[in-house]
């Protein structure tokens, strides 16, 4: 909410919107994060170094910046002034570079003659700077035509405009995460021009489930066991080991081309659900992932373990020229476990 002014319709407009779409971004798994610009506080902007610098001194700057930078989209409640946006909406979009980039932005104005679109033209024109994506759905309020004693009248449509406004925002969002994550600090690039990789959530459980059902057929079949736990999960047992895995996946464009799952047990580090897309192997993908894996361990980690089916040789060849070697442990039950030597012991 982007109005200040005591008095302003700014509150009435955004807890409509919030009432509208509420239902919605429970369907869609949205969080709705509701912000009004009059309490961030923030001044004319007093940061001394450039936006896109990300340095911040002041606790307001860093304060609006975890808020935007947690966000995955905006929709702005913003009325109209003389023809544009308000100040504050232009000094907040201002204050912030990194946060922005990438992200979709839609607009609910309101406002008497042009029922505010005056202002959302002024800001597409910013926004754009900041790389963030507006959408072409809006909802225009005319004030003089649904404003009575200080509240919005009733209307279905303009619910629905909202609802609109909403399904459009999470489509491009999810659209433009590949762009968010590779402007996101930190992030290394893959071993294929344009890949990068990322550490995967819950909510990547159904890329997930689809790369393994794809990768574990072929394990499947060379074990002659359907007993392979990777082939039957669901996304929802996907998502609940991914709260606890440390698991990279590897994209490119969109597409989620493998990933690989670790986590220390005592002095041991664990790998596991090493996976490439079947149209892709051969390329070095999963000997990137496996390093990747490796390099993550801890100073204490004595040992690397993995494991495969006993008589999956392509993965036996593999561990075996990355310096694997096999272990006995008792009851496998048709599994081989590898293991090389950690950090804590000199090598790896």
């Amino acid at each position: 909410m982007c109005s200040t002014r005591p008095g302003a319709l700014g509150p009435v407009v955004a807890q409509w919107l919030v009432d509208a779409v509420a239902a919605r971004a429970a369907q869609l798994s949205v969080e709705l994060v509701p912000v009004a610009l009059g309490d961030l506080n923030l001044p004319f902007l007093d940061e001394e170094e450039h936006p896109s610098s990300g340095v911040y001194r002041n606790e307001h700057t860093r304060r609006w910046s975890a808020i935007a930078g947690a966000a995955d989209g905006f929709i702005a409640v913003t009325p109209e002034y003389n023809y544009g946006m308000p100040a504050t909406l232009k000094n907040a979009l201002d204050y912030l570079g990194a946060e922005w980039a990438w992200k979709p932005i839609g607009f609910v104005s309101y406002g008497n003659t042009s029922a505010g679109t005056r202002s959302v033209q002024h800001a597409k024109q910013v926004v754009t700077t900041l790389r963030m994506v507006p959408l072409g759905a809006t909802v225009a309020i005319r004030i003089g035509d649904s404003v009575e004693q200080g509240r919005l009248r009733p209307d279905a449509g303009r619910d629905a405009a909202g609802v609109g406004l909403l399904d459009e925002l999470v489509r491009v969002a999810h659209a433009l995460r590949p762009m968010r994550d590779r402007a996101r600090a930190a992030i290394p690039s893959g071993p294929l021009p344009g890949s990068y990789a990322r550490r995967l959530t819950p909510d990547d459980a159904p890329e997930v489930t689809v790369l393994q059902r794809c990768c574990w057929v072929e394990e499947a079949l060379a074990n002659d066991t359907m007993a392979i736990p990777a082939l039957h999960e669901s996304p929802e047992d996907v998502r609940e080991w991914l709260a606890s895995w440390h698991t990279t996946g590897l994209w490119l464009d969109g597409r989620l081309l493998g990933m690989v799952r670790t986590r220390p047990v005592e002095t041991d580090w664990h790998v596991g659900r090493l996976a490439v897309v079947p149209d892709l192997r051969g390329r070095g993908l999963g000997r990137w992932l496996l390093r990747t894996a490796e390099a993550a361990a801890g100073p204490e980690c004595r040992r690397v373990l993995l494991f495969t089916g006993a008589k999956s040789a392509r993965n036996i060849d593999f561990y075996q020229s990355e310096g694997y070697q096999p272990v006995p442990v008792a009851d496998l039950d048709g599994t081989i476990c590898f293991a090389k030597a950690g950090q804590a012991t000199g090598k790896l």
